[in-house]
């Protein structure tokens, strides 16, 4: 009567069912050449590995464009900037297509300062509009970088060390706004504005003899949340006019962009901007009203941002082909240098066979 020897005798019927062929170890003549390439093949496999683990842990970047359809949400527009003239002179109003006076989303601050700036804050801004314009200009080639840092840019200037002696000369206007998904115009002009439920009025006659001087520098303005990767192009401008009459216009296209990475998924939005000055000048029958006028529409499409890689499935196969290859190449390589080595040593020990004739006869003799 047979006893059941339990997971043990199971373990051996499975090792008796091996399909691959080994070769015994008193069969096996070990040999430099096989011993060089072993090692060789170890190093390199070793090397390969490495970098697939690399390539895989690193993950690639997919853009793709789909219609914005969600209109329902709001749009966050970051501003802090500086005029080079009195706060009580300027007034900063912003509409949208919609005829809404949107400042019932937020208010924008009025500070008086001066348009100089101390040391210490020329360092930073010099900076920060170097740093800002080496990504506008390289940002094509290193876009996945700035996406993959998980680093948001965000400027802050210092506070002010030395105060000047003389008045105030400048009017820093900074904020937060929720405006609604449409196009809009934000524009900084001389005197205040009267707001009425269908629009504004700008009382510029009380204001008609000030001097003007609509030199600029954009500290921030940026729409949305600050995320890593997004490149915000009017950030460090810096404007300055001798003439008092311009009209500065920025032409503003808001794209609602969505960045999704393994770890987190964000809401944000990136833009594009293009410039236009025109000086007015009344003698020559040039209308218009001298400011700084923010243009901004929005996009219909809408970026998606993804980050991906490939999957567990992938990655094991490909580890395996490239351990298999590598050993099956050199298996091959120690075959064929084996086999290069017996036909050169069986050359070697071949006899020379000497022909040669003496008188009517011929000898033949064999030289070792």
């Amino acid at each position: 009567m047979l006893r059941y020897r339990g997971v043990k005798q199971a373990l051996d019927a499975v090792s008796r069912l091996d399909a691959f062929p080994k070769v015994k170890e008193e069969f096996v003549q070990p040999t430099r050449v096989g011993g060089t390439l072993s090692l060789i093949s170890r190093v390199v496999i070793l090397f390969l590995i490495y970098h697939e683990v690399s390539y895989y842990l690193d993950s690639r970047l997919v853009f793709t464009f789909v219609p914005d359809t969600d209109l329902q949400s709001k749009l966050k527009v970051h501003i802090d900037l500086t005029v080079a003239m009195p706060c009580k002179s300027i007034g900063a109003d912003i509409l949208d297509s919609t005829n809404q006076n949107v400042f019932s989303f937020g208010i924008l601050q009025e500070e008086d300062t001066w348009f100089e700036l101390c040391p210490s804050q020329r360092v930073h801004f010099d900076y920060m509009q170097h740093h800002n314009s080496y990504l506008r200009n390289e940002y094509h080639s290193i876009a996945e970088i700035l996406y993959k840092s998980d680093h948001a840019v965000v400027y802050s200037m210092p506070e002010r060390v030395i105060i000047p002696a003389k008045p105030h000369d400048a009017c820093r206007i900074h904020g937060v706004l929720t405006l609604n998904k449409v196009a809009g115009n934000f524009h900084i002009t001389v005197g205040k504005t009267i707001h009425f439920s269908r629009g504004h009025i700008h009382l510029n006659s009380i204001f008609a003899n000030t001097q003007t001087n609509f030199s600029h520098r954009i500290n921030r303005f940026s729409f949305g949340d600050h995320t890593a990767g997004i490149i915000h192009p009017l950030e460090g401008d810096e404007k300055l006019f001798d003439n008092g009459q311009v009209m500065m216009q920025y032409f503003i296209e808001v794209v609602p962009t969505d960045v999704r990475t393994f770890y987190s998924h964000s809401k944000t939005y990136q833009y594009t901007v293009r410039e236009n000055l025109q000086l007015i000048d009344l003698d020559k029958g040039m209308q218009g009203v001298a400011g700084l006028y923010f243009k901004y529409d929005m996009s219909a499409l809408r970026v998606l941002v993804r980050q991906d890689r490939d999957s567990i499935a992938q990655f094991i196969v490909r580890l395996s082909s490239i351990i298999a290859g590598i050993v099956v190449i050199s298996g091959l390589l120690s075959k064929c240098m084996h086999l290069v080595g017996d036909v050169c040593c069986k050359r070697r020990h071949e006899p020379l066979i000497l022909n040669g004739a003496s008188g009517k006869g011929s000898s033949t003799d064999e030289v070792y």
